[in-house]
This record gives structure tokens, C-alpha cells and sequence, in this order.
């Protein structure tokens, strides 16, 4: 996943203690980056990561086989009749 470049307009503000800070500006500057764009870059990474780990997942060959196998197994549905119920009777809305 990439992030779209668009031009800058709106603001970020952070607060932090003053040794974390401090630690910032020191990995910015060894990056040759300002701390905006060091924080703007690592904060992108991490938001891409994060919401990755919650779109796709990766499976061991032995864990898609079985994966696939439970997909495939038939369902047994158990009759709900309250469900059937509700589903068959017209609601509030008509």
C-alpha cells in the first residue's frame, strides 16, 4: 500500500516530553529529514501496517489446505424458528 501525495494542507499537532523529542530530532536528522516529514513518513508506515494486519492474512501451506477444507465443509444449519418468524411477518416499516 502506498499513500496518495497531495498537496499539504492540513495540520498535525503532536506533544511530546523533551527527551522524546529530543530522540526525534536526533532520527531526523541522521535520515537527512525535518522532524515533520521524519513522523510524517514513519506514521504513514505504521498506518498502512496496522491496517493491513486487519485486511489480509498469511497462512502456512499446511494452514491454507485445512483452511480451504473447513470452507468447504457443508453446513449443518439448525431450523430457527423465531428466525423464520421474524423473516416471514411484516416489520415496523412494512
Amino acid at each position: 500500500m502506498t499513500a496518495v501525495i497531495h498537496s499539504k494542507s492540513e495540520r498535525i499537532d503532536v506533544r511530546a516530553s523533551a527527551p522524546v523529542k529530543q530522540l526525534l530530532q536526533e532520527a531526523a536528522r541522521v535520515a537527512h529529514k525535518n522532524v515533520s516529514e521524519f513522523l510524517l513518513d514513519a506514521g504513514i508506515i505504521a498506518a498502512n501496517q496496522t491496517l493491513a494486519d486487519r485486511t489480509r492474512f498469511e497462512l502456512s501451506d499446511e494452514q491454507w489446505l485445512a483452511f480451504q477444507a473447513a470452507l468447504d465443509q457443508p453446513v449443518s444449519a439448525k431450523p430457527k424458528p423465531k428466525l423464520k418468524k421474524l423473516l416471514s411477518e411484516p416489520g415496523l416499516l412494512g
